[in-house]
């Protein structure tokens, strides 16, 4: 099977390219706005053209987001890809992993008090007042 981007030259057009990605045009021209992705001269009369390393640097961008980089992130990420700053994109794979620990750590004290809430209203059958609504008034009161 073949890489959805092994061209010989740069033969795809941005649809082509989007759609072996994909992603959407307009998310090309989105990254290119950005800086992320360069924008190939347009020959005299003709369409631009993409070729593989397009291809890969859009494969990197994708794969940096998946990982829950911002495209801020993902710049800097790309301006490290000479091969000899490894170290520095250590560091910030490292930051951003310690970003992910610590909204994993938010969401399981949410999850915690989500699901106190859910078992009080459970147990609270028959009165007056909703635990979980007052719960939140009482948040809101003192937020």
């Amino acid at each position: 099977m073949s890489e959805p981007f092994a061209t010989p030259r740069a033969e795809l057009t941005i649809g082509r390219l989007a759609q072996a990605a994909g992603v959407n045009v307009e998310t090309i021209r989105f990254y290119q706005r950005k800086g992320l992705m360069p924008e190939p001269q347009r020959p005299t009369g003709g369409i631009r053209r993409y070729g593989e390393a397009e291809g890969s640097r859009l494969q990197f961008i994708k794969s940096a987001q998946r990982l829950g980089f911002s495209l801020d992130e993902v710049a800097e990420l790309l301006q490290l890809d000479d091969g000899a700053s490894c170290a520095q994109a250590q560091a910030r794979a490292e930051a951003k992993l310690a970003d992910v620990r610590g909204r994993l750590a938010d969401l399981q004290r949410m999850e915690a008090a989500l699901a106190e809430l859910i078992q009080r209203c459970g147990a609270a059958r028959g009165t007056v007042r909703c635990p979980l609504i007052a719960a939140l008034k009482g948040a809101a009161e003192l937020g």
